[in-house]
Protein backbone atom coordinates (compact mmCIF):
# COMPACT_ATOMS: atom_id res chain seq x y z
CA UNK A 1 0.00 0.00 0.00
CA UNK A 2 1.34 3.42 -0.94
CA UNK A 3 2.15 6.17 1.54
CA UNK A 4 3.06 9.84 1.26
CA UNK A 5 6.03 11.25 3.16
CA UNK A 6 6.16 14.99 3.87
CA UNK A 7 9.24 16.73 5.29
CA UNK A 8 8.09 19.95 6.90
CA UNK A 9 9.60 23.39 7.04
CA UNK A 10 9.57 24.53 3.39
CA UNK A 11 7.79 27.79 2.58
CA UNK A 12 5.71 27.30 -0.57
CA UNK A 13 6.03 29.71 -3.45
CA UNK A 14 4.93 29.59 -7.08
CA UNK A 15 2.06 28.79 -9.42
CA UNK A 16 -0.11 25.69 -9.72
CA UNK A 17 -2.89 24.93 -12.18
CA UNK A 18 -6.34 23.98 -10.94
CA UNK A 19 -7.71 20.73 -12.36
CA UNK A 20 -11.27 20.03 -13.42
CA UNK A 21 -13.66 19.58 -10.51
CA UNK A 22 -14.12 16.07 -9.17
CA UNK A 23 -17.58 16.94 -7.88
CA UNK A 24 -18.62 18.19 -11.33
CA UNK A 25 -17.07 15.62 -13.65
CA UNK A 26 -18.66 12.58 -11.98
CA UNK A 27 -22.32 13.62 -12.47
CA UNK A 28 -21.49 14.95 -15.95
CA UNK A 29 -20.08 11.57 -16.97
CA UNK A 30 -23.24 9.92 -15.64
CA UNK A 31 -25.38 12.43 -17.57
CA UNK A 32 -23.92 11.17 -20.85
CA UNK A 33 -26.20 8.12 -20.44
CA UNK A 34 -29.15 10.41 -21.28
CA UNK A 35 -27.89 11.19 -24.79
CA UNK A 36 -28.51 9.35 -28.04
CA UNK A 37 -25.17 10.49 -29.49
CA UNK A 38 -21.59 10.63 -28.22
CA UNK A 39 -20.74 13.29 -25.63
CA UNK A 40 -17.22 14.73 -25.26
CA UNK A 41 -16.11 15.95 -21.84
CA UNK A 42 -12.97 18.09 -21.51
CA UNK A 43 -10.82 19.27 -18.58
CA UNK A 44 -11.26 15.84 -16.98
CA UNK A 45 -8.97 15.33 -13.96
CA UNK A 46 -6.98 12.12 -13.65
CA UNK A 47 -8.57 10.73 -10.48
CA UNK A 48 -9.41 7.30 -9.16
CA UNK A 49 -13.10 8.23 -8.96
CA UNK A 50 -13.08 9.18 -12.67
CA UNK A 51 -11.58 5.80 -13.53
CA UNK A 52 -14.24 4.08 -11.42
CA UNK A 53 -17.05 6.06 -13.10
CA UNK A 54 -15.69 5.13 -16.53
CA UNK A 55 -15.71 1.48 -15.46
CA UNK A 56 -19.34 1.81 -14.31
CA UNK A 57 -20.32 3.32 -17.67
CA UNK A 58 -18.39 0.64 -19.53
CA UNK A 59 -20.08 -2.04 -17.47
CA UNK A 60 -23.43 -0.68 -18.61
CA UNK A 61 -22.31 -1.10 -22.22
CA UNK A 62 -21.26 2.47 -23.05
CA UNK A 63 -18.13 2.98 -25.12
CA UNK A 64 -15.69 5.17 -23.19
CA UNK A 65 -12.55 6.50 -24.87
CA UNK A 66 -9.81 8.78 -23.52
CA UNK A 67 -7.21 10.91 -25.27
CA UNK A 68 -3.50 10.35 -24.59
CA UNK A 69 -3.36 12.30 -21.32
CA UNK A 70 -6.89 11.43 -20.21
CA UNK A 71 -8.06 15.03 -20.04
CA UNK A 72 -10.73 14.47 -22.71
CA UNK A 73 -13.23 11.65 -22.47
CA UNK A 74 -15.80 10.67 -25.10
CA UNK A 75 -18.76 8.57 -23.98
CA UNK A 76 -20.91 6.89 -26.63
CA UNK A 77 -24.07 5.73 -24.82
CA UNK A 78 -25.72 4.18 -27.89
CA UNK A 79 -24.26 0.78 -27.02
CA UNK A 80 -25.70 0.68 -23.47
CA UNK A 81 -27.26 -2.76 -23.06
CA UNK A 82 -27.44 -3.13 -19.26
CA UNK A 83 -29.15 -1.23 -16.46
CA UNK A 84 -27.24 -2.87 -13.59
CA UNK A 85 -24.45 -1.11 -11.67
CA UNK A 86 -22.90 -3.89 -9.55
CA UNK A 87 -21.60 -3.63 -6.02
CA UNK A 88 -18.00 -4.43 -6.92
CA UNK A 89 -17.84 -1.16 -8.88
CA UNK A 90 -20.17 0.99 -6.77
CA UNK A 91 -18.82 0.08 -3.33
CA UNK A 92 -15.86 2.48 -3.39
CA UNK A 93 -17.68 5.59 -4.59
CA UNK A 94 -20.97 7.13 -3.50
CA UNK A 95 -21.27 9.10 -6.75
CA UNK A 96 -22.11 5.84 -8.53
CA UNK A 97 -25.72 6.32 -7.41
CA UNK A 98 -25.87 9.14 -9.97
CA UNK A 99 -26.45 6.63 -12.78
CA UNK A 100 -29.85 5.90 -11.20
CA UNK A 101 -31.72 8.91 -12.61
CA UNK A 102 -30.24 8.76 -16.13
CA UNK A 103 -30.84 5.01 -16.47
CA UNK A 104 -34.47 5.07 -15.37
CA UNK A 105 -35.17 8.18 -17.49
CA UNK A 106 -33.51 6.88 -20.68
CA UNK A 107 -34.05 3.13 -20.41
CA UNK A 108 -36.95 2.76 -17.99
CA UNK A 109 -35.03 0.57 -15.54
CA UNK A 110 -32.08 0.73 -13.17
CA UNK A 111 -30.52 -1.59 -10.62
CA UNK A 112 -27.84 0.22 -8.65
CA UNK A 113 -26.02 -1.26 -5.69
CA UNK A 114 -26.22 0.81 -2.53
CA UNK A 115 -23.03 2.87 -2.66
CA UNK A 116 -19.97 3.09 -0.46
CA UNK A 117 -17.37 5.86 -0.31
CA UNK A 118 -15.88 7.96 2.48
CA UNK A 119 -16.94 7.12 6.04
CA UNK A 120 -17.79 10.72 6.98
CA UNK A 121 -21.34 10.15 8.13
CA UNK A 122 -24.77 9.12 7.01
CA UNK A 123 -25.60 10.21 3.48
CA UNK A 124 -28.87 8.36 2.89
CA UNK A 125 -30.17 7.66 -0.60
CA UNK A 126 -33.78 8.12 0.48
CA UNK A 127 -33.72 11.70 -0.83
CA UNK A 128 -32.76 10.37 -4.27
CA UNK A 129 -35.48 7.74 -4.12
CA UNK A 130 -38.30 10.05 -3.04
CA UNK A 131 -37.34 12.59 -5.70
CA UNK A 132 -37.48 10.02 -8.50
CA UNK A 133 -40.72 8.59 -7.13
CA UNK A 134 -42.20 12.10 -7.46
CA UNK A 135 -41.56 11.74 -11.21
CA UNK A 136 -43.35 8.39 -11.36
CA UNK A 137 -40.54 5.89 -10.85
CA UNK A 138 -41.41 2.72 -8.94
CA UNK A 139 -38.54 1.96 -6.58
CA UNK A 140 -37.75 -0.83 -4.15
CA UNK A 141 -34.61 -1.45 -2.11
CA UNK A 142 -33.75 -5.08 -1.54
CA UNK A 143 -30.72 -7.37 -1.43
CA UNK A 144 -28.44 -4.33 -1.37
CA UNK A 145 -29.79 -2.86 -4.62
CA UNK A 146 -31.96 0.11 -5.54
CA UNK A 147 -34.38 -1.21 -8.17
CA UNK A 148 -36.19 1.42 -10.23
CA UNK A 149 -38.73 0.96 -13.01
CA UNK A 150 -40.77 3.42 -15.05
CA UNK A 151 -42.41 4.05 -18.35
CA UNK A 152 -41.66 7.59 -19.41
CA UNK A 153 -41.16 9.70 -16.31
CA UNK A 154 -43.69 12.47 -15.69
CA UNK A 155 -42.88 15.99 -14.59
CA UNK A 156 -43.62 16.68 -10.94
CA UNK A 157 -42.83 18.80 -7.89
CA UNK A 158 -39.82 17.83 -5.79
CA UNK A 159 -39.37 19.68 -2.50
CA UNK A 160 -36.34 18.49 -0.57
CA UNK A 161 -36.53 18.40 3.23
CA UNK A 162 -32.80 19.15 3.32
CA UNK A 163 -30.36 20.36 0.74
CA UNK A 164 -28.66 17.47 -1.07
CA UNK A 165 -26.22 17.95 -3.93
CA UNK A 166 -26.40 14.35 -5.14
CA UNK A 167 -30.20 14.08 -4.98
CA UNK A 168 -30.55 17.42 -6.80
CA UNK A 169 -28.24 16.12 -9.52
CA UNK A 170 -30.07 12.82 -9.86
CA UNK A 171 -33.55 14.30 -10.24
CA UNK A 172 -32.25 17.15 -12.44
CA UNK A 173 -30.84 14.61 -14.90
CA UNK A 174 -33.94 12.42 -14.82
CA UNK A 175 -36.30 15.37 -15.32
CA UNK A 176 -34.67 16.37 -18.61
CA UNK A 177 -36.39 13.45 -20.39
CA UNK A 178 -39.61 13.44 -18.35
CA UNK A 179 -42.89 14.40 -19.97
CA UNK A 180 -43.94 17.85 -18.76
CA UNK A 181 -42.39 20.27 -16.30
CA UNK A 182 -40.53 19.46 -13.09
CA UNK A 183 -40.01 21.99 -10.31
CA UNK A 184 -37.22 21.27 -7.80
CA UNK A 185 -37.47 23.31 -4.60
CA UNK A 186 -34.75 23.61 -1.94
CA UNK A 187 -32.32 22.54 -4.65
CA UNK A 188 -28.59 22.54 -4.00
CA UNK A 189 -26.91 25.68 -5.34
CA UNK A 190 -23.32 24.48 -5.70
CA UNK A 191 -21.26 25.52 -8.76
CA UNK A 192 -21.07 21.85 -9.71
CA UNK A 193 -24.88 21.82 -10.08
CA UNK A 194 -24.58 24.78 -12.47
CA UNK A 195 -21.86 22.98 -14.42
CA UNK A 196 -24.01 19.86 -14.76
CA UNK A 197 -26.93 22.00 -15.94
CA UNK A 198 -24.66 23.73 -18.48
CA UNK A 199 -23.66 20.34 -19.89
CA UNK A 200 -27.31 19.21 -20.06
CA UNK A 201 -28.24 22.48 -21.79
CA UNK A 202 -25.53 21.83 -24.38
CA UNK A 203 -27.15 18.39 -24.92
CA UNK A 204 -30.51 20.02 -25.62
CA UNK A 205 -32.17 20.14 -22.18
CA UNK A 206 -34.52 22.94 -21.11
CA UNK A 207 -33.46 24.09 -17.62
CA UNK A 208 -33.90 27.33 -15.70
CA UNK A 209 -32.69 28.35 -12.25
CA UNK A 210 -29.58 26.20 -11.77
CA UNK A 211 -27.56 27.83 -9.01
CA UNK A 212 -30.71 28.95 -7.17
CA UNK A 213 -32.93 27.09 -4.72
CA UNK A 214 -35.61 26.54 -7.39
CA UNK A 215 -34.81 24.72 -10.63
CA UNK A 216 -37.41 24.33 -13.37
CA UNK A 217 -36.92 21.58 -15.95
CA UNK A 218 -39.11 21.22 -19.02
CA UNK A 219 -38.75 17.70 -20.36
CA UNK A 220 -37.65 17.14 -23.94
CA UNK A 221 -38.00 14.15 -26.27
CA UNK A 222 -34.26 13.49 -26.62
CA UNK A 223 -30.83 14.73 -25.68
CA UNK A 224 -28.13 14.83 -28.34
CA UNK A 225 -24.36 14.80 -28.34
CA UNK A 226 -22.37 17.79 -27.12
CA UNK A 227 -18.96 18.96 -25.94
CA UNK A 228 -18.46 20.36 -22.45
CA UNK A 229 -15.47 21.61 -20.41
CA UNK A 230 -15.60 20.77 -16.71
CA UNK A 231 -15.47 23.71 -14.29
CA UNK A 232 -12.31 24.25 -12.24
CA UNK A 233 -12.10 22.43 -8.90
CA UNK A 234 -12.72 25.05 -6.18
CA UNK A 235 -11.79 22.59 -3.41
CA UNK A 236 -8.45 21.68 -4.95
CA UNK A 237 -7.75 25.37 -5.57
CA UNK A 238 -8.65 26.19 -1.96
CA UNK A 239 -6.42 23.40 -0.69
CA UNK A 240 -3.37 24.78 -2.52
CA UNK A 241 -4.08 28.32 -1.32
CA UNK A 242 -4.24 27.02 2.27
CA UNK A 243 -0.96 25.16 1.64
CA UNK A 244 0.66 28.47 0.80
CA UNK A 245 -0.89 30.22 3.80
CA UNK A 246 -0.03 27.54 6.34
CA UNK A 247 3.66 27.71 5.34
CA UNK A 248 3.76 31.53 5.31
CA UNK A 249 4.30 31.45 1.56
CA UNK A 250 2.84 32.85 -1.64
CA UNK A 251 0.85 30.59 -3.97
CA UNK A 252 -0.98 31.44 -7.18
CA UNK A 253 -3.63 29.07 -8.51
CA UNK A 254 -4.22 29.46 -12.26
CA UNK A 255 -7.18 28.35 -14.40
CA UNK A 256 -9.37 28.76 -11.32
CA UNK A 257 -12.91 30.09 -10.84
CA UNK A 258 -12.68 32.80 -8.15
CA UNK A 259 -16.43 33.47 -8.39
CA UNK A 260 -17.10 30.03 -6.88
CA UNK A 261 -14.79 30.55 -3.88
CA UNK A 262 -16.00 33.65 -2.04
CA UNK A 263 -16.41 32.01 1.38
CA UNK A 264 -12.99 30.32 1.27
CA UNK A 265 -11.18 33.44 0.06
CA UNK A 266 -12.84 35.54 2.77
CA UNK A 267 -11.61 33.17 5.47
CA UNK A 268 -8.09 33.13 4.01
CA UNK A 269 -8.08 36.93 4.13
CA UNK A 270 -9.27 36.77 7.75
CA UNK A 271 -6.31 34.49 8.47
CA UNK A 272 -4.01 37.25 7.27
CA UNK A 273 -3.38 36.32 3.64
CA UNK A 274 -3.25 39.06 1.02
CA UNK A 275 -5.68 37.87 -1.68
CA UNK A 276 -5.31 39.07 -5.27
CA UNK A 277 -7.57 38.01 -8.15
CA UNK A 278 -6.73 38.58 -11.79
CA UNK A 279 -9.03 36.83 -14.24
CA UNK A 280 -8.74 33.10 -13.52
CA UNK A 281 -5.70 33.57 -11.26
CA UNK A 282 -5.92 33.67 -7.46
CA UNK A 283 -2.93 34.56 -5.30
CA UNK A 284 -2.72 34.14 -1.52
CA UNK A 285 0.37 35.77 -0.01
CA UNK A 286 1.17 35.41 3.70
CA UNK A 287 4.44 37.37 3.41
CA UNK A 288 6.13 35.05 5.90
CA UNK A 289 3.58 35.74 8.63
CA UNK A 290 2.02 33.20 10.97
CA UNK A 291 -1.70 32.79 10.17
CA UNK A 292 -4.36 34.14 12.51
CA UNK A 293 -6.92 31.68 13.88
CA UNK A 294 -10.20 31.81 11.96
CA UNK A 295 -13.63 30.50 12.98
CA UNK A 296 -15.60 28.58 10.36
CA UNK A 297 -19.05 27.05 10.15
CA UNK A 298 -19.86 24.74 7.28
CA UNK A 299 -23.14 25.05 5.39
CA UNK A 300 -24.45 24.49 1.86
CA UNK A 301 -23.22 26.81 -0.90
CA UNK A 302 -22.72 29.74 -1.00
CA UNK A 303 -21.60 29.39 2.63
CA UNK A 304 -18.34 27.77 3.71
CA UNK A 305 -17.95 24.30 2.12
CA UNK A 306 -17.66 21.22 4.29
CA UNK A 307 -15.02 19.94 1.84
CA UNK A 308 -12.66 22.71 3.06
CA UNK A 309 -13.25 22.21 6.79
CA UNK A 310 -10.37 19.79 7.42
CA UNK A 311 -7.87 21.97 5.54
CA UNK A 312 -8.75 25.05 7.59
CA UNK A 313 -8.53 22.99 10.77
CA UNK A 314 -4.93 22.18 9.82
CA UNK A 315 -4.31 25.91 9.32
CA UNK A 316 -5.84 26.73 12.71
CA UNK A 317 -3.62 24.13 14.36
CA UNK A 318 -0.56 26.36 13.90
CA UNK A 319 -2.33 29.74 13.83
CA UNK A 320 -2.11 32.49 16.42
CA UNK A 321 -5.14 32.33 18.71
CA UNK A 322 -8.11 30.04 19.27
CA UNK A 323 -10.67 29.06 16.62
CA UNK A 324 -14.01 27.27 16.66
CA UNK A 325 -15.06 25.03 13.79
CA UNK A 326 -18.72 24.03 13.49
CA UNK A 327 -19.47 21.11 11.17
CA UNK A 328 -23.16 21.17 10.23
CA UNK A 329 -23.18 18.88 7.17
CA UNK A 330 -21.68 15.51 8.15
CA UNK A 331 -21.77 14.12 11.68
CA UNK A 332 -18.52 12.13 11.39
CA UNK A 333 -16.33 14.70 9.68
CA UNK A 334 -13.96 15.23 12.58
CA UNK A 335 -12.23 11.88 12.08
CA UNK A 336 -8.99 13.67 11.18
CA UNK A 337 -8.82 15.29 14.65
CA UNK A 338 -7.10 12.37 16.37
CA UNK A 339 -4.50 12.18 13.61
CA UNK A 340 -3.78 15.93 13.80
CA UNK A 341 -3.39 15.54 17.57
CA UNK A 342 -0.75 12.88 16.92
CA UNK A 343 1.23 15.69 15.28
CA UNK A 344 0.86 17.85 18.40
CA UNK A 345 -2.29 19.81 17.64
CA UNK A 346 -4.47 21.02 20.52
CA UNK A 347 -8.11 20.30 19.60
CA UNK A 348 -11.16 19.79 21.79
CA UNK A 349 -14.34 18.24 20.39
CA UNK A 350 -17.80 18.96 21.78
CA UNK A 351 -20.45 17.45 19.55
CA UNK A 352 -20.34 19.17 16.16
CA UNK A 353 -17.91 21.87 17.36
CA UNK A 354 -14.13 21.68 17.44
CA UNK A 355 -12.11 24.23 19.39
CA UNK A 356 -8.57 24.56 18.06
CA UNK A 357 -5.84 26.29 20.03
CA UNK A 358 -2.95 27.17 17.77
CA UNK A 359 0.50 25.89 18.72
CA UNK A 360 3.93 27.19 17.73
CA UNK A 361 4.91 24.01 15.98
CA UNK A 362 3.78 20.52 15.03
CA UNK A 363 5.94 17.41 15.12
CA UNK A 364 6.03 14.84 12.32
CA UNK A 365 4.64 11.37 13.04
CA UNK A 366 2.99 8.43 11.27
CA UNK A 367 -0.71 9.19 10.62
CA UNK A 368 -3.56 7.51 8.79
CA UNK A 369 -6.05 9.10 6.39
CA UNK A 370 -9.71 8.39 7.10
CA UNK A 371 -11.36 10.12 4.16
CA UNK A 372 -10.57 12.30 1.14
CA UNK A 373 -10.41 15.75 2.73
CA UNK A 374 -8.89 14.40 5.96
CA UNK A 375 -6.02 13.17 3.77
CA UNK A 376 -5.47 16.70 2.50
CA UNK A 377 -5.45 18.14 6.02
CA UNK A 378 -2.72 15.71 7.06
CA UNK A 379 -0.59 16.68 4.06
CA UNK A 380 -1.03 20.36 4.96
CA UNK A 381 -0.11 19.72 8.59
CA UNK A 382 2.91 17.76 7.43
CA UNK A 383 4.13 20.78 5.46
CA UNK A 384 4.72 22.67 8.73
CA UNK A 385 5.57 19.79 11.08
CA UNK A 386 9.16 19.31 12.20
CA UNK A 387 10.65 16.15 10.73
CA UNK A 388 8.78 13.64 8.59
CA UNK A 389 5.05 12.96 8.49
CA UNK A 390 4.17 9.61 6.95
CA UNK A 391 0.56 9.39 5.74
CA UNK A 392 -0.97 5.96 5.26
CA UNK A 393 -4.08 4.98 3.25
CA UNK A 394 -3.50 7.70 0.65
CA UNK A 395 -5.85 6.01 -1.80
CA UNK A 396 -8.41 8.38 -0.28
CA UNK A 397 -6.29 11.28 -1.53
CA UNK A 398 -6.14 9.88 -5.06
CA UNK A 399 -9.92 9.92 -5.26
CA UNK A 400 -10.01 13.71 -5.35
CA UNK A 401 -6.57 15.25 -5.98
CA UNK A 402 -4.74 14.96 -9.28
CA UNK A 403 -0.98 14.39 -8.85
CA UNK A 404 -0.98 16.24 -5.53
CA UNK A 405 2.61 15.41 -4.62
CA UNK A 406 3.81 16.55 -8.06
CA UNK A 407 1.89 19.83 -7.78
CA UNK A 408 3.08 20.54 -4.25
CA UNK A 409 6.66 19.68 -5.20
CA UNK A 410 6.41 22.30 -7.93
CA UNK A 411 5.67 24.85 -5.20
CA UNK A 412 8.72 23.82 -3.19
CA UNK A 413 7.25 21.20 -0.85
CA UNK A 414 9.40 18.25 0.18
CA UNK A 415 6.94 15.46 -0.48
CA UNK A 416 7.21 12.03 -2.02
CA UNK A 417 5.21 8.85 -2.49
CA UNK A 418 6.55 5.49 -1.38
CA UNK A 419 5.36 1.89 -1.56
Amino acid sequence: MQKIVVSGGARLDGEVRASGAKNAVLPILCATLLADEPVEVGNVPHLHDVVTTARVLGGLGAEVTHDADGSHVVVDPRSVDSHIAPYELVRTMRASVLVLGPLVARHGAAEVALPGGCAIGSRPVDLHIRALEALGARITVEHGFINARAGRLQGGHVAFDMVSVGATENVLMAATLAQGTTVIDNAAREPEIVDLADCLLAMGADIEGAGTSRIVVRGVERLHGARHEVVADRIEAGTFLVAGAITGGRVTVTHARPDTMDAVLERLAAAGADIAIEGDRITADMRGRRPRAVDISTAPHPAFPTDMQAQFMALDCIAEGVATIDETIFENRFMHVNELMRLGAEIHIDGHRATVTGVERLSGAPVMATDLRASASLVLAGLVAEGETVIDRVYHLDRGYEHIERKLSGLGARIRRID
